[in-house]
């Protein structure tokens, strides 16, 4: 026989599970919202662990040992900053930034614009398709020129499954990524870093010398990539519903979830190479002057298993970022001058400068690192372009800048021009 106050427990019982079941339905059904968004920030974020960044963080960490990774800090903190303005114009008007430069700009200031852009990107691309084709030579002793051409064969065949929706193509390289994430991880483990040394340069800026200061811009180049800042207005545009000002704003929320997931991701990793490389090279008074050294020297200090896995870890991030930086110049070329070619030639044109790299035995570790440096100059462009449309109401509506936001915008832009006036200072009057 059921009591009063057995009915009565009962019934609370079924009440707390019925709250406990919406509960976990909500808890899943924002999950699952959160996944719906998450993927163009990770696809953004392949171009900030590229092969540029691997060539400049193990060059300031050899050579200087923890000094530099301050940069990396400011550099990631920059790279939130300005990924979310692009996501934000993508978001708020529906159109990527080459388009709204199109529409904001005079026709002969966006040639000049698409001009430095294609620049932009070639360099990119030069860093990227060198890194995946030296990661094929380092891993299985292919001659560099067939695993150039190999490199090409898989950066195509990436680009090649947007055909089936950029979902696929986002997890592709967010696998990626993982695998790159995962590599450092085991480098950090095997090299033993001094973590107070770490912790301290992190925190407290220096620039050693005036070739130091090249080696910081370069970094700081190849971690605020240009072409990527085009490219993630476009990318958010396949979760962009033309609705209303409530829904964008959701959409910009996600999006920021997004961008801080995956930027502190890269800055783990970008963190990871330079630690690495002054725990390991600099503290065996090693100066690291190309990529080979780097793998050959990973054997004899930390074993066959660190070198392999830089191997793969390089491979990884060039083949990913390859693929990206084609992606951008795509977004580029349509947006700027209304342009559209195949992705195969476009593939083909960008392979070619890496190509000559290669058939001239050039040093491909000095390649990577000047390209970085281009870079950082051209850098300030779109970031100014982005200032300028995203600061206009009537642009951008409701989600148009603050007025705070603006002035951080102004300063990370004069913090870069600084930069590179004071390398140009230095490298032509010797001083520093």
């Amino acid at each position: 026989m059921i009591t009063l106050e057995s009915e009565t427990d009962f019934n609370l019982h079924t009440q707390s599970n019925r709250i406990a079941v919406r509960h976990f339905s909500r808890r899943k059904t924002g999950f699952a919202n959160l996944l719906k968004y998450i993927g163009p920030a990770f696809v953004v974020s392949v171009a900030y662990v590229d092969p540029g960044n691997v060539a400049s963080n193990i060059s300031g960490g050899s050579k200087f040992n923890y000094a530099l990774i301050w940069v990396i800090l400011w550099s990631n903190i920059m790279a939130i900053f300005l990924q979310t303005l692009s996501a934000k114009l993508g978001i708020a008007t529906g159109h990527n930034l080459p388009e709204m430069c199109a529409k904001v700009f005079p026709k002969s200031l966006n040639c000049f614009f698409w001009m430095l852009a294609e620049i932009g990107a070639m360099a990119t691309d030069l860093a990227e398709f060198l890194g995946a084709t030296l990661g094929l030579n380092l891993l299985f002793g292919i001659p560099m020129f067939y695993a150039a051409l190999l490199s090409g064969v898989l950066t195509f065949f990436i680009c090649y499954m947007e055909k089936y929706g950029q979902k696929i193509v986002e997890i592709i390289i967010t696998v990626l990524v993982a695998i790159i994430c995962i590599a450092y991880l085991i480098e950090i483990f095997l090299a033993k870093p001094d973590w107070a040394q770490v912790a301290l340069h992190t925190l407290i800026p220096s620039i050693p010398n005036k070739e130091a200061l090249t080696i910081a811009v370069g970094m700081l180049g190849a971690t605020v990539m240009p072409h990527v800042i085009y490219l993630h207005s476009e990318l958010v545009q396949c979760r962009c519903k033309k609705g209303s000002f409530e829904e964008k704003k959701h959409h910009l929320k996600m999006e920021k979830i997004d961008i801080v997931i995956a930027m502190n991701i890269a800055f783990f990793v970008n963190a990871a190479m330079v630690i690495v490389s002054a725990a390991v090279f600099h503290r065996s008074g090693i100066v690291v002057e190309t990529m080979q050294q780097a793998h050959k020297s990973l054997e004899p200090l930390l074993g066959s298993l660190s070198s392999g896995v830089f191997g793969i870890a390089l491979l990884a991030s060039g083949l990913s970022s390859s693929a990206v930086g084609t992606m951008a110049g795509q977004t580029i070329m349509r947006g700027f001058i209304n342009l559209n070619i195949p992705v195969n030639l476009r593939r083909l044109i960008t392979m070619l400068p890496a190509l000559i790299i290669i058939g001239l035995g050039l040093n491909t570790m000095y390649a990577l690192v000047i390209s970085q440096v281009v870079l950082s100059f051209i850098l300030p462009i779109p970031v100014i372009q982005l200032l300028i449309i995203s600061g206009r109401k009537d642009l951008m509506g409701s989600l148009v800048n603050k007025p705070w936001v603006q002035a951080l915008g102004i300063i990370i832009t004069c913090v870069i021009v600084v930069l590179n006036a004071l390398l140009v200072f230095f490298t032509i009057t010797g001083r520093g």
